[in-house]
């Protein structure tokens, strides 16, 4: 199918203009089709998604209000980039809530949440070498896990913590080695989950998110030293 074609067919699915946009933009952010600092140009958006500059403008003000756009002086909106204090506080907070989510996911998870994860993981462990398949299969299955703690709450602030995860650049999958590591954590974190082993979920997690840290660090210092 045709890029115009695919974007009909895409369209079709929105009810509005605005709202496909929105979707598309966002989307092209998680996925890091869009970088931090890469600058939105509401006639270049337009032309591409096949949308008049309104639908787009409405886009782009929604997107400023999820924090994933800032307004830079002389430049315009740009998809919004975290410096080093940010990134560590970023991880910090994610280390406490997601471990806090593991604890609650081995308490109350159902049999349906579990076998949701296992589906998730398999296919996780089956995804080519594409970083941004992969990293759609990780958030799916954190995504998975924090349904299972069944505190809406908690799902709430995730949610928002999960789309700044998007402004830190490149998947830390695309590093040697990270994927396979990611993977086995994973799969340790679902085992504690099954046994309803609370403690071992948590501590599993945190390891988890301080290992995705630690690699995100040394990609940081390499890219400065670029």
């Amino acid at each position: 199918m045709s890029g115009a074609r695919r974007r009909s067919a895409d369209r079709q699915a929105y009810a509005s203009a605005a709202e496909f946009a929105y979707a598309t933009l966002r989307g092209e952010i998680m996925d890091g089709q869009l970088p931090p600092g890469h600058r939105m140009r509401e006639q270049e958006l337009s032309e591409r998604l096949e949308v008049s500059r309104t639908p787009v403008r409405e886009a782009l003000s929604r997107l400023q209000a999820d924090g994933l756009l800032v307004n830079q002086p002389r430049s315009g909106l740009a998809v919004s980039e975290l410096d080093d204090a940010g990134v560590i506080e970023l991880y910090e907070t994610r280390e406490a809530l997601e471990a806090t989510a593991a604890q609650l996911a081995a308490r109350y998870a159902n049999p349906r949440d579990i076998a949701a994860m296992r589906s998730i993981l398999a296919a996780e462990e089956l995804a080519p070498d594409d970083p941004v398949q992969q990293q759609r299969h990780n958030r799916s299955f954190h995504a998975a896990l924090l349904a299972a703690s069944h505190n809406r709450f908690l799902v709430k602030s995730l949610q928002v913590l999960h789309d700044a995860l998007a402004l830190l650049g490149p998947t830390t999958l695309v590093r040697s080695g990270r994927r396979a590591q990611a993977e086995a954590e994973h799969r340790r974190i679902l085992e504690a989950i099954e046994k309803r082993d609370s403690a071992t979920a948590e501590a599993e997690m945190r390891a988890h998110v301080r290992h995705g840290a630690e690699v995100r660090q040394a990609m940081r210092a390499l890219g400065a030293r670029e």
